[in-house]
């Protein structure tokens, strides 16, 4: 989605990131909200987002 062509390296001396983490959407629905957008293309719209605004975002450190 985002065009990335280089490669990914894991660590597997590490942890495999948090434990899985599940959403159980069945009660919501059942009250009638339905989700706006798939997924795929809320990720698609906040990464076009991301690329107009890139400029005027403010950089963060997270060094101490």
């Amino acid at each position: 989605m985002v065009g990335h062509r280089g490669k990914i390296r894991w660590d597997t001396s590490k942890p495999n990131g948090t434990p899985r983490k599940l959403m159980d959407s069945t009660r919501i629905r059942q009250l009638g909200w339905t989700p706006t957008y798939s997924l795929e293309k809320g990720v698609k719209e906040t990464y076009q987002w991301f690329l107009q605004n890139l400029n005027n975002l403010k950089e963060v450190s997270f060094e101490n």
